[in-house]
């Protein structure tokens, strides 16, 4: 505990380092991947996925149990444990010797990265008045957003140079200086009444679904898609999925809180959230091993083409921020979803093994861009908008968790896609995925209500969208 209240701003700077560093993981290893190829020669695609996807599996499960954990023993101790665990689990991935060792060593990441994430959005939550909250929450997910898109140039960069072990040594120094600052900028808060948590059936549950359906998407492009074992992962995934739905409806202490979809926007958000991890990363996956393996781009080359479209996310998120302050967030995912559709079709209708940057990849890496700018820090704002104070942790949680099940999907259809396709040309099955995503996101989004209602009314009349 702090003896004054720390400065809401201070409180924001500080836990978005952390999630900067934890969201350019994810997007550094895209690239990191063809260096994890080369270091591990007998290893096909689909086992160095799990890399990617591991990771992604265990943190999406844990989000929802570190999340009640921060809102019951403190969310400054949970986020100050997660960012060390982080930071250690880091440097013994970079030293792995194999495979195996690097897989357990995301583990433990996973587990430091599900600890700091719903708990930095909470102190910060806590921290801001309600009538700055939009705009907090945009910045927040900006900055996730904008990590999550650098990361391919700055794992580049690395990986060119130093190699893919230093994408996750760059992780320990923000990590400890993260932790000190933390000690005097931070203050301690938690539930007022806090709630058990989540039981391990369920937990089990929120692993195996996600896991099962990555293996059956990706083991597809070798078995085929109607191969027994393509079949019998997907239908374990759906199994489990259900086992879960029931453990939050009879359960006195489940892993997915379903009082929380009782509201109608986080429903909304919930599903929208689904649709656009999904088309993310699958973008951004799916256009590094297009400029690799179709255009012949080397690793850095490739990431530094890609690397126009993160200038665009920050300041389209932070006019977005104050729009959705003053008028809701509807419009901003209606038009940042079709953006990223008309983006993806345009990729699918004139990309060729002919490169063509300035005139193709550069315009439309802008317009994704703008898009996870208008769509990602809205996503958040959505979730939350309708949540008391003690709900933020658990309902960021649950959101957070989804999008790393869509994460993990649009890894799993790319390597699958690729898998079953030629090393050369075409992709526009992996373009076709971004282009639903963008609408469905679109199409979700026009059904939120979060504009602020006036206290003065014509005609008994709301604008309120």
């Amino acid at each position: 505990m702090t003896d004054r209240a720390p400065s809401p701003w201070s409180v924001l700077a500080l836990t978005s380092i952390a999630v900067f560093m934890v969201s350019l993981d994810t997007t550094v290893l895209y690239v990191a991947f063809e260096g994890l190829r080369r270091s591990f020669p007998t290893d096909s695609d689909a086992d160095l996925s799990w890399v990617l996807n591991l990771y992604t599996i265990v943190f999406g499960a844990l989000l929802v149990s570190a999340g009640r954990l921060a809102d019951r023993v403190g969310r400054r101790r949970v986020f100050m444990l997660g960012t060390g665990l982080f930071a250690l689990a880091s440097a013994l991935c970079g030293l792995a010797p194999t495979p195996d060792l690097l897989l357990a060593g995301r583990v433990v990441q996973a587990i430091g990265a599900a600890m700091l994430l719903p708990a930095s959005l909470a102190l910060v939550l806590a921290a801001f008045p309600r009538e700055k909250r939009a705009i907090a929450i945009s910045i927040w997910g900006a900055v996730g957003a904008l990590a999550a898109a650098v990361g391919p140039a700055v794992g580049s960069a690395i990986v060119q140079t130093l190699g893919w072990r230093w994408a996750f040594y760059i992780n320990v120094p923000i990590g400890i200086l993260t932790i000190v600052r933390s000690r005097v900028r931070l203050a301690e808060s938690r539930e007022s009444v806090p709630g058990p948590l989540p039981n391990a059936f369920g937990i089990l549950c929120a692993i195996g679904a996600p896991g099962l359906l990555a293996f059956g998407i990706i083991g597809a492009g070798a078995w085929g898609p109607r191969s027994p074992e393509t079949l019998g992962s997907i239908a374990g995934s759906l199994a489990l999925f259900g086992l879960l739905v029931l453990d939050a409806r009879r359960s006195r202490a489940p892993v997915v809180d379903g009082s929380l979809f009782r509201d109608r926007n986080y429903r909304i958000a919930t599903w929208a959230t689904l649709a656009f991890s999904i088309a993310f990363s699958a973008m951004f996956f799916g256009c590094i091993l297009f400029l690799t393996r179709v255009w012949s781009y080397s690793i850095l080359r490739a990431g530094l083409a890609m690397t126009p479209g993160p200038l665009a996310v920050i300041p389209f998120a932070l006019i977005a921020g104050r729009f959705a302050a003053k008028r809701g967030h509807k419009n901003l995912l209606v038009m940042g979803g079709l953006a990223y559709a008309v983006a993806a079709a345009t990729l699918r209708v004139f990309a060729t093994p002919d490169p063509a940057y300035l005139t193709l990849m550069l315009p439309t890496s802008i317009v994704f861009g703008a898009a996870i700018g208008l769509v990602l820090p809205s996503l958040s704002g959505v979730a939350v908008h309708g949540l008391p104070p003690d709900r933020f942790a658990l309902g960021v949680a649950i959101n957070q968790a989804v999008r790393q099940v869509g994460s993990v999907l649009g890894v799993a259809f790319v390597i699958g896609l690729a898998t079953r396709m030629p090393l050369t040309f075409p992709y526009q099955p992996i373009f076709l995925l971004l282009i639903i995503g963008g609408l469905v996101t679109a199409g979700l989004g026009a059904n939120v209500r979060t504009a602020p209602v006036p206290t003065a009314t014509t005609g008994g009349t709301s604008a309120a969208e």
